[in-house]
């Protein structure tokens, strides 16, 4: 069951429309959905609330490197575990128009996961993973996650918020497999009906058929 689920972003105006803010766009959304105030708690250094299932939500507002710091707080409080955490961040390596849900595995030098990692001293928290692309040749990661997308990619990633929004049920009751396949079999869905379809190559045939080829032949010798 998940008691906790983290948005990661930065706090600020300058910030909020950022590819970085992809977690805190989620959970707000989802708050607002569920009609629940995000209210700000000194004590933990976050936007915190709390939704009908009992399952807490947290925007860190101790900036993105130190994101692990108001999860340890508040999951130390509250004798929140782990595995129990799901944390939702933007991800470089899909596409926009992308979710997908874990547990553990590598932080692909995202500091927000660095530093929930180190506070928490382990990677098995679940994480839901919000494509935002990888950056172009010759833009490094770190500036290009804290540009606004355009629009067009805006709206792939907010549809992909949407997808996940939907078996966030699931995990919050505990059924993560049913959650993962769910929005997996839905990604590869839309990944083959991107798909082009395969070129038909039909064979050249002379004009007129036989006839055609034939025509200019008299079978007359000179």
């Amino acid at each position: 069951m998940i008691r906790l689920v983290v948005g990661l972003g930065n706090p600020g105006k300058e910030y909020e429309r950022t590819r970085h803010n992809a977690g805190f766009w989620l959970v707000e959304r989802f708050a607002s959905a569920n009609g629940v105030v995000l209210r700000k708690d000194p004590k933990f250094k976050a936007l915190v609330g709390r939704q009908q299932s009992g399952a807490w939500l947290l925007l860190p507002q101790s900036f993105m490197n130190l994101s692990g710091q108001p999860v340890q707080m508040l999951a130390g409080f509250f004798r929140i575990k782990p595995d129990e955490i799901l944390v939702v961040h933007d991800e470089l390596d899909f596409a926009p128009g992308t979710a997908r849900i874990k547990q553990g595995g590598g932080i692909a030098g995202h500091n927000g996961l660095k530093d929930i990692s180190q506070r928490l001293a382990t990677h098995d928290y679940w994480r839901l993973r919000i494509g935002v692309g990888k950056p172009p040749a010759g833009t490094e990661g770190a500036d290009y996650v804290l540009q606004k997308p355009p629009a067009e990619e805006r709206a792939a990633i907010d549809a992909a918020i949407a997808k996940a929004l939907e078996v966030l049920p699931l995990c919050l009751s505990g059924d993560m497999q049913s959650a993962m396949n769910k929005l997996h079999t839905e990604e590869k869905k839309i990944e083959e009906e991107k798909k082009p379809e395969p070129a038909v190559v039909e064979e050249a045939k002379p004009a007129g058929g036989l006839k055609g080829l034939f025509s200019g032949f008299t079978g007359r010798k000179k």
